[in-house]
């Protein structure tokens, strides 16, 4: 049966996160610079620790882990330093990873062609909401979509079946009626074949690398039409 909803994850998956957000951690560490007077490297274990930290106190991943303001607030904390400092770093990082943001080649018109061949278009993502609906948006396809659950939402981070069930909840069909593209082996190839979906990994780099049983690859999105005629 062909198949009614694709769904798709964001980062690693939409645009390059790896190079937006080194983009972003140079503007952050250039402010721990200036206002803190430390180092970048003395900086990085300032961040790690203040991840620790809050990955301890919300007992593991979730939504929480990946909210930037509550991670500098952590941190400020941690350094006895003033909180005021948190709202400005995540002010920062934010609008430097925003500005750097660009799909790869070829998405806003595969998911205008998904559409016009009839498909259902939703995210299913771990994060918060907020940031990510600006990616989409700056992304150029936040228009497109019919949903959009996040783990926030969803109470569950990738791989857990819940969020993957939420995705199909909402897309009005089975698990199997269902396909996700995602950059990651296990959260999103692996959850999305435990969950019962079908699963496409969207891997550009040119090198050999092994499939998982189940699941296909694409190196482009312009490619994903095409593979999804042959489902």
């Amino acid at each position: 049966m062909k198949p009614g909803a694709i769904i798709y994850d964001i980062d690693n998956t939409l645009y390059s996160y790896d190079d937006a957000h080194a983009k972003a951690w140079n503007a952050l560490t250039e402010y721990a610079s200036r206002t803190f007077s430390i180092s970048p490297e003395r900086f990085s274990e300032w961040h790690r620790r203040a991840s620790r930290a809050l990955e301890a106190h919300t007992g593991g991943p979730c939504a929480a882990i990946h909210d930037r303001l509550i991670r500098y607030q952590v941190m400020m904390e941690l350094e006895g330093l003033p909180l005021a400092h948190a709202p400005e770093m995540c002010r920062i990082y934010w609008n430097a990873l925003l500005n750097a943001l660009k799909p790869y080649p070829g998405l806003v018109e595969t998911f205008e062609r998904l559409k016009s061949m009839g498909y259902s278009l939703g995210i299913g993502t771990n994060m918060t909401a907020d940031y990510q609906f600006e990616k989409l948006s700056r992304l150029g396809v936040l228009r497109l979509l019919d949903f959009f659950v996040s783990s926030e939402e969803a109470s569950a981070e990738k791989p857990d079946p819940r969020l993957f069930e939420l995705c199909a909840g909402k897309a009005g069909l089975s698990p199997e009626a269902c396909v996700f593209v995602g950059d990651s082996l296990t959260g999103d190839v692996l959850g999305a074949l435990n969950a019962g979906m079908r699963a496409v990994w969207f891997n550009p780099r040119p090198e050999p690398a092994k499939t998982p049983p189940g699941a296909f690859r694409i190196h482009a999105h312009a490619e994903l039409p095409n593979l999804l005629s042959t489902l």
